[in-house]
């Protein structure tokens, strides 16, 4: 009897402690989510939504805005909240550390790259590269279906104004109704104008999390329309129109291209393989290689211009 009372009391005191644990988790999320959405760049002026570059900042010598050392951080910020990974500066960068020190570790108990020197240098920055390559991935991945969904969202927002809606009130049914990833950041882009930021200020932040064109032509022209004027509607109507102009035209580039793009894959990969199968058919055939000095730098070489020959295919076949 003892020990059921006492089994019972452990899993009352798990369950207790589980459900606080559960409530507190979901009331510091729900913390963090209203402070994102009060986070804005408030400034004592309206921040301008232009197309045109900033002359002043466009003439500033570049070696300037090397030397801020907030720049580089600005930057990673921005590529995590493009690719709406949930990660942080320092944890990115902790990361990229950690691997780096793990490929420095494995370049020197494998020095397969010519010597151990060389491999000590290229395994850290590849390892350490690793997390900023995953992010800009998932971002442009994000970016492209932000894109795809943009002439829907246009088209959402001029229905909704001409059935006698305010534009604000547009963007958050379009937020509602519109599936992720877009949806929420319209939603965002509402829940910061209604919670009192400027509406440039609303789309200064909009355009920092949705870094494309399309969005900026849609702040110009809502921006436009609120100091002069004009219908709104028909020019989101023009925008979702010139949009899937484009979406067609690229695929168009994309169809003419696929012989090219499939071409320098087959190129890349084909000596790889044809290496790979000589190691398991023939192993004495290629093994002179790495027991060779220069068989070693020929690898090494081969590799380097297979790189390079891979960017420069890539380079030819993309067409902006």
């Amino acid at each position: 009897m003892k020990t059921i009372v006492f089994i019972f009391l452990n899993f009352f005191v798990l369950v207790v402690g589980a459900t606080l644990l559960f409530n507190r988790f979901r009331e510091k999320r729900q913390r963090s989510q209203v402070a994102k959405m009060l986070r804005t760049e408030a400034k004592p002026e309206a921040v301008p939504v232009s197309l045109l570059r900033d002359k002043e900042r466009s003439q500033e010598p570049a070696g300037n805005k090397d030397k801020n050392p907030m720049t580089v951080a600005r930057r990673l910020e921005d590529l995590l909240l493009q690719a709406d990974i949930a990660w942080t500066v320092s944890r990115l960068l902790t990361m990229a550390g950690c691997l780096a020190l793990l490929g420095f570790v494995m370049g020197a108990v494998f020095p397969v790259l010519l010597n151990r020197a060389v491999s000590m240098l290229v395994f850290p920055f590849a390892a350490g590269a690793l997390p900023v390559l995953y992010v800009r991935r998932v971002r442009g991945k994000r970016l492209e279906k932000l894109e795809q969904q943009l002439p829907d969202a246009m088209d959402f927002l001029a229905r909704s104004m001409r059935a006698g809606h305010a534009f604000s009130i547009s963007i958050g049914m379009v937020g509602n109704d519109l599936p992720a990833p877009l949806g929420r950041e319209f939603r965002t882009l509402y829940n910061e104008q209604n919670l009192g930021a400027p509406l440039e200020t609303a789309f200064a932040n909009f355009l920092r999390r949705v870094p494309l064109i399309d969005a900026r032509l849609f702040c110009s022209a809502a921006t436009l329309q609120r100091r002069t004027g004009g219908n709104l509607s028909q020019l989101l109507v023009s925008l979702s129109e010139i949009i899937r102009d484009r979406f067609r035209l690229k695929g168009q580039v994309k169809a003419a291209s696929g012989h090219a793009r499939m071409t320098a894959g087959i190129l890349t990969a084909l000596p790889a393989l044809t290496m790979c199968a000589f190691m398991v058919v023939a192993p004495s055939y290629i093994s002179g290689l790495w027991e060779d000095p220069d068989g070693k730098k020929l690898v090494g070489a081969a590799i380097a211009a297979q790189a390079v020959g891979k960017l420069v295919i890539g380079r030819i076949v993309k067409v902006k």
